[in-house]
């Protein structure tokens, strides 16, 4: 019987049986894949834009969000030393390796919609 696989992640000891799981593990869940979409879209985004686009989202979520992106490298944060403090953030180069997944899903879930919803049309 051959022994299984894994694969650890060294900065957080994370350990993973497949790279879908990683891969889900870092861009996975409900504000992720929002948040890479604003910042593809806009290439900067000031943290106030970002959570006014995001219908629903906390603040506390958002900032465990956007720092959970910014650990795995796929989001920069700048910082500008003034009063009130601003922030901006953008996809880093590796991030932008994201936006054709990002966009797949975006055209799988209009293809979903089409096939599964139906809109109210006023007559």
């Amino acid at each position: 019987m051959e022994e299984e696989k894994k694969l650890i992640n060294v900065r957080n000891n994370k350990e993973y049986h497949c790279p879908v799981e990683a891969a889900l593990d870092v861009i996975g869940g409900k504000w992720k894949p929002l948040i890479l979409w604003q910042l593809k879209e806009t290439e900067v985004i000031r943290y106030n834009r970002l959570q006014q686009n995001l219908h629903g989202v906390s603040p506390r979520m958002l900032t465990k969000q956007l720092r959970e992106l910014e650990e795995d490298g796929l989001v920069n944060r700048k910082m500008y030393p003034e009063i009130p403090p601003k922030v901006e953030y953008s996809l880093t180069e590796f991030g932008k390796t994201v936006s054709p997944i990002i966009e797949a899903l975006c055209d799988w879930g209009a293809e979903y919609l089409e096939r599964q919803c139906t809109l109210n049309k006023k007559e």
